[in-house]
């Protein structure tokens, strides 16, 4: 089971940074914002060559985290009920006030 877990952090590091770097290539500053990354991550994980994606994909550790710890926002994001639209353009407005991840 561990061996298994493993594996899938591995597959989800590469699938996110490959997005993550698809994205930012498309629209830098959409993608900063869905991604909740800061300039200076921004730039890191665009310039990645595919052997440096690789490499840090295949840590057992998590390379993304989960942004919404706020309980209004994870409700908001949550909610499927009749207002959805309403409900995203509410979370999206939240999670634009959240501080962006930044390199230390």
């Amino acid at each position: 089971m561990k061996m298994e877990i493993g594996a899938e952090i591995r597959e989800l590091n590469l699938s996110y940074l490959m997005l993550a770097q698809q994205m930012l290539r498309a629209d830098r500053p959409d993608a900063m914002f869905k991604l909740g990354v800061g300039a200076d991550v921004a730039e890191l994980i665009e310039n990645l060559s595919p052997a440096q994606i690789l490499r840090m994909a295949s840590s057992d550790m998590m390379l993304c985290r989960f942004r919404f710890d706020d309980t209004v926002l994870l409700n908001l994001m949550s909610n499927h009920g009749r207002d959805s639209a309403s409900s995203r353009i509410h979370a999206a407005i939240l999670a634009a006030g959240q501080p962006v991840e930044r390199l230390s």
